[in-house]
């Protein structure tokens, strides 16, 4: 191509690094039965579905959302016990949160990009939204057992010094709750070099602790902390509601880096119904727990086969041949997530939906006889 004919073609004028990039997969799940990405498998009782367009269809859709989106957030910081002295915004999904937080971070007389630090293997998008935004990820391997690393995390922070720090908790694709003494010292060591710190909380629901507690508990200790969850494991996953909660005078400045109306007044909505109908959603939490549990306890038993515990709503399971039995699943029409090639630590590796009990009977049957 010559220089006058690529001065005319507009993917010139697009950054050649995302021209570079490939786009977050979707797996097509089409006839199949759907494991790989920690959707709540259960649905709402037919008379809580029927209640729910009914409310649908009196919402104003003519116009911008307003009173109820503020109804929403309070509602939020009831259900989460917002520490004292903490606020919360609100995003379409917790993926635009952390956009927004990417789309903030500065390094303070330094020519060089701001760093955002996390544990390796994790969510692929603190990594995506860095490049997206011009900033440098740095990724820390996790040890052999997918525990924190305590040293090389410290070394990291001393020497990036990082705008962000993200520690999920649980952790995806591990589902690791990671030692608390651990977490502490990393929080203030980031915090000694004036970074923040972001508790991803999106399996909440199906872990022992939230991290809430911690910060109740030594809120001094916190001030540079920030807990970001979502309602897409709650049972929302359709809904794209996530939530940032943290001290009130740094959300104050995130926030203003939110879209004008960024959440609708549908989903809006959707998230205040269930909230109100939250009993619901926690009996299937209670359900997804222990058939997690009973799902672990099979997989163990299969030989050759290694199921990590979980504190979330996936299992991740290391195998002697990943792709052959991915691909041996899916023929038999179950959907997991092939995560073998995403990290080395993740070698020969599966993550698997915990289910409800008749999807994780088919899906044990389909993995064992694709082994």
């Amino acid at each position: 191509m010559n220089t006058e004919t690529h001065s005319h073609d507009p993917l010139s004028r697009l950054r050649q690094d995302v021209q570079g990039m490939h786009a977050y997969a979707v797996q097509d799940s089409s006839g199949m039965l759907k494991l790989d990405a920690m959707e709540n498998s259960h649905r709402l009782p037919s008379a809580l579905r029927a209640e729910l367009g009914r409310r649908l269809g009196e919402v104003a859709i003519n116009r911008y959302p307003g009173e109820r989106v503020h109804d929403l957030k309070q509602a939020l910081a009831h259900y989460a016990a917002l520490p004292p002295d903490w606020s919360l915004m609100l995003g379409n999904g917790s993926d635009e949160l952390i956009s927004l937080l990417a789309m903030a971070c500065d390094t303070p007389g330094s020519a060089e990009p701001a760093v955002i630090l996390a544990p390796l293997p994790g969510f692929v998008m603190y990594g995506m939204s860095a490049q997206f935004q011009g900033l440098a990820f740095r990724g820390i391997p996790l040890t052999a057992e997918f525990e924190l690393d305590e040293s090389a995390m410290l070394n990291a922070i001393d020497e990036y010094r990082p705008a962000v720090l993200y520690l999920a908790y649980p952790n995806n694709p591990t589902g690791t709750l990671w030692n608390q003494g651990v977490i502490e010292r990393l929080i203030d060591a980031q915090g000694a070099q004036g970074g923040l710190v972001v508790m991803d909380e999106a399996y909440q629901p199906f872990a022992a602790r939230s991290w809430i507690e911690s910060v109740h508990a030594a809120p001094e200790r916190h001030r540079h902390v920030l807990v970001m969850r979502t309602l897409s494991k709650f049972g929302l996953a359709g809904v794209r509601l996530g939530y940032l909660m943290g001290p009130a005078r740094i959300v104050a400045q995130l926030d203003k880096l939110r879209p004008p109306y960024n959440v609708s007044v549908l989903n809006a909505e959707c998230a205040l119904f269930a909230l109100e109908h939250r009993e619901v959603f926690a009996a299937q939490a209670v359900d997804i727990r222990a058939e997690r549990e009973k799902l672990l306890s099979a997989l163990n038993l299969l030989p050759g086969v290694h199921a990590y515990s979980s504190e979330a709503n996936m299992l991740l399971v290391r195998l002697p041949d990943a792709p052959k039995t991915f691909e041996g699943m899916k023929a038999r029409k179950v959907l997991v997530k092939n995560v073998s090639t995403m990290h080395p630590l993740l070698a020969n590796c599966l993550r698997l939906t915990v289910g409800t009990e008749r999807e994780n009977e088919q899906m044990l049957a389909a993995l064992q006889a694709s082994l």
